[in-house]
């Protein structure tokens, strides 16, 4: 991938994060937070394509939308990141 990217976490993405209203299970609708393929993606600095390899691999779970779209749970995100531990930036 060309250029350089700066070094973000999930708080940096406010401009891109998508809110959603979730049912859970008859209880009143929740908030979550959901986040598009290119969001993940440019979390860990890899193609969108690569995000959804991992999710039919099952390394994390992603919700389809009305229209067939992909959207994934920051906080499942956010576990993943943590996992992969520190990141330098890219210079």
């Amino acid at each position: 991938m060309g250029g350089t990217v700066g070094t973000f976490g999930l708080d940096g993405l406010s401009e891109l994060r998508a809110m959603r209203e979730v049912e859970v299970s008859g209880r009143s609708p929740e908030v979550e937070q959901l986040l598009t393929p290119a969001e993940v993606a440019a979390l860990f600095r890899v193609d969108p394509k690569t995000v959804t390899r991992w999710a039919k691999a099952g390394k994390l779970t992603c919700i389809r939308t009305l229209g067939g779209h992909r959207r994934y749970r920051a906080g499942e995100v956010q576990a993943l990141l943590e996992m992969q531990g520190p990141t330098r930036p890219i210079q």
